[in-house]
């Protein structure tokens, strides 16, 4: 079984397909964190929920190198300047606190490194290191090419030496990788970020912290195949 899939137990559980190079992923994990905050507090007592991070590349085809994030913009968009780009998501970060330097990006990565680094780490640091990527990249301009790069930022998240070796570098943790991206849009996930609740209640987009609060009481509700 697809492990987004998997049944819940006593604790809610968010599983989230997302790609540390997406604006609307970085908005949306600012919407999970909110709707979690009220969750919490209208479920005094309740277990913690667990949210698990997946892979989903939006640019699968794109060198080991990446490629000029100019080069890409014109590719994708048809122009290079970003801020021209990015204005509704940007108002939409800002909304939830953020503030993206999008000018900053000199180049796009293949982040097919960083989603193994995010799946070397578990509950905590999971977050830890996934909020860390965002910000290296959407507010720092971090090149997330750069191996020595993504190595640097996975100490600061605390992961261990070997962990970060063996994301970086073991060809199984790759494709392990690769592989959980496929299963992904074996799914259905054509796009992100996309969160599933107790393996049965689906969000597709940013669409903000209430519509993850109702998907929240949904899976609590329901025994229906997921949605």
């Amino acid at each position: 079984m697809n492990p987004i899939l998997e049944p819940a137990g006593d604790a809610l559980r968010i599983d989230v397909v997302s790609d540390v190079v997406c604006p609307w992923c970085y908005v949306g994990k600012r919407q999970l964190e909110a709707a979690l905050g009220r969750w919490r507090a209208a479920h005094p007592g309740a277990p913690e929920p667990a949210v698990r991070w997946h892979p989903f590349q939006l640019n699968p085809d794109l060198p080991d190198e990446g490629m000029s994030r100019a080069d890409y913009l014109r590719e994708k968009f048809g122009a290079s300047d970003p801020a021209a780009i990015y204005q509704r998501v940007s108002a939409a970060a800002h909304a939830v606190g953020l503030a993206p330097e999008f000018a900053k990006i000199a180049r796009q990565p293949n982040t097919l490194r960083a989603h193994a680094l995010i799946a070397a780490a578990q509950g905590e640091a999971q977050q830890t290191i996934v909020e860390r990527l965002f910000r290296a990249y959407f507010v720092e301009g971090a090149d997330l090419t750069s191996r020595e790069t993504l190595a640097a930022l996975a100490r600061e998240a605390g992961l261990d030496e070997a962990a970060i070796r063996a994301a970086l570098e073991d060809g199984a943790a790759l494709e392990r990788a690769r592989q959980a991206d496929l299963e992904a849009r074996e799914l259905g996930i054509g796009g992100v970020p996309f969160f599933v609740v107790d393996g049965r209640v689906g969000v597709s987009g940013a669409q903000g912290a209430d519509a993850l609060l109702g998907a929240f009481a949904q899976a609590r509700a329901s025994d229906s195949p997921p949605g």
